[in-house]
């Protein structure tokens, strides 16, 4: 494949997480098991197959590729992707597509999709995405992606095949939707949007932002500007529930050195192997 935008991947379990993400520069993340992405950045040719996204905001290094990936899907014949943004942001958008369009001569189609904290978006029969609140300089959502299970009611629980089979033959149903969160994103935000939604904190992968780790950056101003401090993680620490957690979008001011100087000396043992710094 076109090497024409960098990416880490990273297998766990049964899922892998792919993607690059860098404050100021470009963010953009895929789980390609479970067919979607989250934030477009820049576009990884390799990429180009995923056909739904979800956009956490606006600023450019989350969107700014949104016009080459439509374009390249439909150069490609491929069918016109879906894309979740947060709602106030269709309509400009569509206009950006359409001045896009102009300039390109050729259609940019895709499905915009307006999202609000709140909204639920039923991915397949086992998955669907959650939509929460978070806390930034612009509008801005966080997505859980959760395992969606059928488990027997807890009325028929001890009785024999036989007798669970002849009540669903009654036309009763004997099961319910039993959910699992298995992966969260936070997008940009101040640790605010992450207390705001537990089931981050319990999802099997959590990608969430640590912008900040220097010790002369005063958290106030960060949280201002709707970021994250590695202080905000050490207060947190034992809230973590995640089987895997990675942290991303650290900022241009510091080198990889310097990151994992100060997270290792915050977190010696990486939350028991469990944290994973996106370098």
């Amino acid at each position: 494949m076109m090497d024409n935008a960098p990416f880490l991947s990273l297998p766990f379990q049964d899922l892998t997480i792919e993607g690059y993400s860098r404050a100021a520069v470009q963010s953009y993340w895929r789980i390609p098991e479970l067919k979607l992405g989250f934030d477009l950045g820049a576009q990884p040719w390799d990429f180009m197959g995923t056909q739904t996204w979800f956009i956490s905001h606006l600023h450019l290094d989350h969107m700014a590729a949104i016009p080459v990936y439509v374009a390249r899907r439909r150069m490609m014949k491929m069918e016109p992707p879906t894309i979740y943004l947060p709602e106030h942001a269709v309509d400009n958008v569509e206009m950006l597509l359409k001045i896009v369009g102009k300039l390109d001569r050729g259609r940019l189609p895709c499905e915009l999709i307006g999202l609000r904290p709140g909204d639920e978006i039923d991915l397949s029969r086992e998955h669907v995405v959650t939509v929460s609140a978070t806390k930034h300089t612009v509008p801005s959502v966080g997505f859980v992606v959760w395992e969606k299970r059928k488990k027997l009611k807890a009325e028929y629980q001890g009785l024999t095949g036989e007798q669970i089979r002849d009540i669903r033959l009654s036309g009763a149903d004997v099961t319910e939707e039993k959910r699992l969160p298995l992966l969260a994103y936070t997008g940009d935000t101040a640790p605010g949007g992450l207390d705001a939604c537990p089931a981050m904190y319990q999802a099997k992968v959590l990608i969430a932002e640590m912008t900040f780790v220097a010790p002369s950056h005063r958290k106030e101003k960060i949280h201002k500007h709707g970021h994250m401090h590695l202080d905000d993680w050490v207060e947190r620490k034992d809230r973590f529930e995640n089987e895997l957690i990675i942290a991303g979008h650290l900022s241009t001011r510091y080198h990889d050195k310097q990151v994992k100087h100060y997270v290792h000396k915050a977190f010696p043992d990486m939350l028991g192997g469990r944290l994973k710094l996106w370098l």
